[in-house]
């Protein structure tokens, strides 16, 4: 199973070349959420706060930072439960979606819906065990 982002591994910043680093999700149980992560999509720890926020930040298995989890009691938390899948959902390159959508299910992901593309791609969409949506795209034309 592969689960990661494809990135252009030749990419040089120029100066003024804004290149993206992160997003950033506020969540009830820092924990939890960084150890499932960890433990399922293969995602790695780059470096973590141990007081409170709890600033942990993601790496993909190529070794670049992808997402910041942190628990801010004083800052809105959403909802993901409550908002529609495509209002925001965080996308995995799958090698097989099928595969890894059964496997994320066992480990406590619940299943939204799939997609079977014209172009032969299939992307899953489930919900982490805490309602964020994730994607797994496994697509025929990789970008």
């Amino acid at each position: 199973m592969i689960l990661k982002l494809y990135l252009d591994k030749d990419i040089h910043q120029k100066e003024n070349d804004m290149i993206f680093e992160h997003f950033a999700v506020n969540v009830n149980n820092v924990d939890a959420v960084v150890k499932w992560y960890v433990s399922h999509l293969e995602l790695k720890i780059a470096s973590q706060q141990k007081e409170l926020p709890f600033m942990t930040f993601l790496a993909d298995s190529g070794g670049r930072v992808i997402m910041e989890l942190y628990q801010r009691p004083d800052a809105m938390m959403m909802d993901f439960t409550q908002q529609h899948q495509l209002t925001f959902h965080v996308a995995f390159v799958s090698e097989n979606a099928q595969e890894d959508s059964n496997r994320l299910q066992q480990a406590g992901a619940t299943f939204v819906e799939e997609v079977r593309k014209q172009d032969g791609s299939h992307l899953v969409m489930l919900r982490d065990p805490w309602g964020l949506p994730l994607q797994l795209c496994e697509r025929r034309v990789k970008f």
